[in-house]
């Protein structure tokens, strides 16, 4: 649940430059949320790949 956590508060982070964004048309916000977006893609590879161990790691011998 670490990972959820991690990944909430980095989603929550981002709200300032959407709304920059988004609602005010702010141009160098725009620049960021695509690099929030980035940063969120490269959390989510890390938790795919985490999750993936564990079910692995979790398979009993033989299968």
């Amino acid at each position: 649940m670490k990972a959820y956590e991690e990944l909430k508060a980095m989603v929550a982070s981002f709200e300032e430059d959407f709304r920059k964004f988004y609602e005010k048309g702010n141009k160098s916000a725009g620049t960021r949320v695509r690099k929030h977006m980035a940063d969120l893609k490269r959390k989510a590879q890390e938790i795919r790949l985490e999750v993936q161990s564990m079910k692995q790691a979790e398979k009993p011998e033989g299968e």
